[in-house]
């Protein structure tokens, strides 16, 4: 595992990386409140491989790309992000991987550029589109997103989860991610200015434009126990794609799914990569924005 400083216009990304440097090159979003640590399981699977993995802090966790404004995390800027930072590592194609917001930065990545995404895996997070619709039509959605209009409040939410040596902060990976990974991940969000941008990804406000439906061939994995997202959109999600489709469901696993259950994540991930390896949806005619019926 080798660490990167990666220079866009937007600044430097921090990341890991690991795999030789020909290798079919994987890029992997991480979440909040997490960095690119997250995968350093799948990284290193990758690697064994002979894929090149990168998972780079996003926007507001590295400190050479944490800019103050809510409004500069809008999520047609973390995909810019996204074009920026592989258009640097010279990947003209890449495999695209993302867990919880960086499930859907991968999501809108995929529908934006779908010439360069060959495929896409998310984990926990469904597509927009059907968390969308989840949240006009299932109660059980919107009571679980809740927690979303809470963290907006400003400076409130640091406060609360910076209080009494970070407890809050601590609780929301519920045992689940490793003790080492979770203190990494307080002591990273501790430093002036970095856990505001992390949360800034929650008030930037809605997306700057509309999601259609995914072309290229995806890989979702949902698990049963995840309290962020319910059965209604992970089962929505599948009408928001018309490229190849797998729908894993994990039983008994929480969100945290990348570090909970890292065994089973890699090898689905390695079948998908394996089925679609030479797939180019620039040779496929775009589908139509709204989902299937």
């Amino acid at each position: 595992m080798t660490e990167l400083s990666i220079s866009t216009g937007a600044g430097a990304f921090d990341a890991i990386a690991a795999g030789p440097p020909e290798g079919r090159p994987v890029l992997l979003l991480h979440g909040f409140p997490q960095t690119g640590l997250a995968w350093q399981r799948q990284i290193a699977e990758l690697a064994a491989h002979g894929y090149r993995g990168v998972a780079p802090d996003q926007r507001g966790y590295s400190p050479g790309a944490r800019p103050e404004r809510p409004e500069d995390y809008r999520m047609s800027l973390l995909v810019d992000d996204v074009v920026a930072i592989t258009e640097e590592l010279g990947w003209e194609a890449f495999d695209l991987v993302g867990h919880d917001w960086g499930g859907a930065v991968a999501w809108w990545t995929a529908a934006a550029h779908p010439g360069r995404v060959r495929t896409l895996t998310v984990v926990s997070t469904p597509h927009p589109g059907a968390l969308a619709t989840a949240l006009r039509t299932d109660e059980d959605q919107r009571s679980r997103s809740h927690y979303m209009i809470d963290w907006r409040e400003t400076p409130a939410t640091e406060e609360r989860m910076l209080a009494h040596d970070a407890q809050l902060l601590r609780a929301l990976y519920a045992g689940k991610v490793p003790q080492d990974s979770a203190e990494a991940y307080v002591r990273h969000l501790r430093r002036p200015g970095a856990l505001t941008a992390a949360l800034n990804w929650y008030r930037a406000g809605r997306p700057d434009g509309r999601i259609g439906v995914i072309d290229v061939p995806t890989l979702y994995v949902w698990s049963t126990d995840d309290s962020a997202f319910g059965p209604a959109p992970a089962q929505e999600t599948e009408r928001w794609v018309n490229g190849p489709y797998r729908f894993e469901t994990l039983q008994g696993v929480s969100h945290w799914v990348p570090e909970e259950a890292p065994e089973t994540l890699n090898r689905l991930l390695l079948e998908h990569l394996r089925a679609h390896g030479e797939y180019r949806t620039a040779a496929h005619a775009p589908s139509p924005d709204s989902p299937k019926r």
